[in-house]
């Protein structure tokens, strides 16, 4: 039986995401627009100093 959940639950996570455009409102405060730099296995946006300790959200436009 557990044999039998796990090949349920492998066939659900397995199947291709497809990705498309979808439409986003956020309020907020400010905003910046950046390009992403490498920084050695990942990326990286540099923030002004003054958003420390603030909450922000990362959107991918392309």
């Amino acid at each position: 039986m557990l044999n039998e959940k796990q090949s349920v639950n492998e066939k659900k996570t397995a199947s291709p995401r497809t990705r498309g455009k979808v439409r986003l409102e956020v309020y907020g405060e400010e905003m910046v627009e950046k390009v992403v730099k490498l920084s050695g296995n990942s990326g990286r946006v540099y923030l002004p100093p003054d958003w420390v300790g603030s909450r922000v959200k990362i959107i991918r436009l392309d």
